[in-house]
């Protein structure tokens, strides 16, 4: 595995010296002040490069930018609405812009209106870290009764919608807006938030929209910009929905590897593969994610690996992020089929036989606590996770195993 690191740019709080401390070798970003659908300029890009290739006293990092994550995909690109063509336009050219520097691969979602979702930023764990947590109770609270959707409270159980209810009538209005601000953050390092009406226009616009249409509408995508990605030698790589299940009504359609193998057979093309999240997948008890590694494995492009510690087994249901090998899903067995995979590809002469991979998300500890860091990315946390994560990595490829 390539070992790699997110960076949110000059404004994030763990910097570019820091990353050469922590035992990355590569780094993934974004151009985050960009909005969605418009185009990446090269001046832009090149500017990020140098950003990453430079310590603050202007020596050179030594650190690489190896992977995009994101480059968005429109809200009206996945509705098919007002610029999606424009959009999709500017798509291919940004993937061309980016190309041109040497990027090989794009990490990408899919999921409608909320990119990711948790009720709490900042959930105390035993040993007073703290970490992000969905909680399904908390989330009906702000669903039914803080955006007050149309039928919503139908959605849930009557258990989750009386708690929901309960929950709702103990917040005072700071603690109501706290958790709307929680539910619609946004994309990691994003300039792009939404208010409660933002939210609620984009429900209604996907009204008439089925998980049927989501899905062609996705395949219509990378019909448009895969046979680009192969032109340049990109690899695009969806990331799951997260959580992996259906939020406000709206259709989701990468929750499971059934959805997963639909999309990659739809558009069969070795530019056309998967950003597997053990985090976000595994916060459904019936995704098997080691084996998810062994049968999808030739089309993964990127690892996001990081644990969740589920509430229950309901499919739909709460979580909180654990530690990297402490969670619901056995980290080992998933690193051990990575291992596989990677010396299938080295086997069959593949350039891309080391996947890159970020230790994702991490809990807030030490003097991570201090700092407010961007959610879910703390320096410290993260670092132990990946100190974790590569000893694991570095025993499974030890040769006496035989693996």
């Amino acid at each position: 595995m390539r070992q790699t690191w997110r960076w949110f740019g000059p404004k994030d709080q763990c910097s570019i010296d820091d990353i050469t401390q922590v035992g990355a070798t590569g780094v993934v970003s974004a151009l985050h002040h960009v909005p969605n659908g418009v185009v990446w300029s090269p001046e832009e890009i090149a500017k990020r490069h140098q950003e990453i290739a430079t310590r603050k006293d202007g020596t050179p990092s030594g650190l690489t930018w190896d992977v995009v994550e994101s480059l968005p995909v429109s809200e009206d690109i996945k509705k098919q609405k007002n610029d999606w063509h424009e959009h999709i336009e500017n798509y291919k050219i940004s993937m061309k812009h980016l190309a041109d520097t040497g990027i090989e691969v794009i990490c990408y979602n899919f999921m409608p209106v909320l990119d990711w979702t948790r009720t709490d930023l900042r959930w105390t764990v035993p040993n007073r870290g703290s970490c992000m947590r969905f909680d399904i109770n908390d989330f009906a609270a702000f669903d039914i009764h803080v955006l007050e959707r149309h039928g919503a409270a139908t959605d849930y159980t009557n258990a989750i919608a009386d708690e929901a209810e309960k929950r709702f009538a103990g917040m005072d209005d700071a603690a109501r807006k706290q958790l709307a601000r929680n539910v619609t953050m946004g994309l990691p390092g994003s300039t792009e938030s939404m208010s409660l009406d933002d939210v609620r226009a984009h429900l209604a616009e996907y009204g008439d929209i089925s998980r049927d249409r989501l899905r062609a509408n996705f395949v219509d995508f990378l019909d448009a910009v895969v046979p680009t990605a192969e032109d340049l030698g990109l690899r695009l790589c969806c990331h799951p929905d997260d959580p992996p299940f259906s939020l406000l009504g709206l259709p989701r359609v990468m929750s499971t590897e059934a959805d997963y193998k639909h999309i990659l057979d739809a558009v069969d093309s070795p530019a056309n593969g998967m950003t597997l999240c053990s985090g976000s997948l595994g916060a459904r008890p019936d995704n098997d994610l080691p084996g998810m590694m062994e049968r999808l494995g030739d089309k993964v492009h990127f690892l996001h690996l990081r644990n969740v510690k589920r509430d229950s087994e309901h499919l739909f249901g709460s979580f909180y992020e654990a530690e990297h090998l402490a969670g619901d899903t056995d980290m080992v067995a998933l690193i051990a089929a990575i291992v596989r995979e990677e010396k299938k590809r080295r086997a069959a002469g593949r350039a891309d036989h080391s996947i890159p991979m970020r230790p994702d998300h991490g809990q807030d500890i030490l003097d991570d606590l201090g700092r407010r860091s961007q959610p879910g990315y703390p320096t410290i946390g993260r670092m132990k996770g990946l100190a974790e994560l590569r000893g694991v990595f570095a025993a499974l490829e030890h040769a006496n195993l035989g693996l």
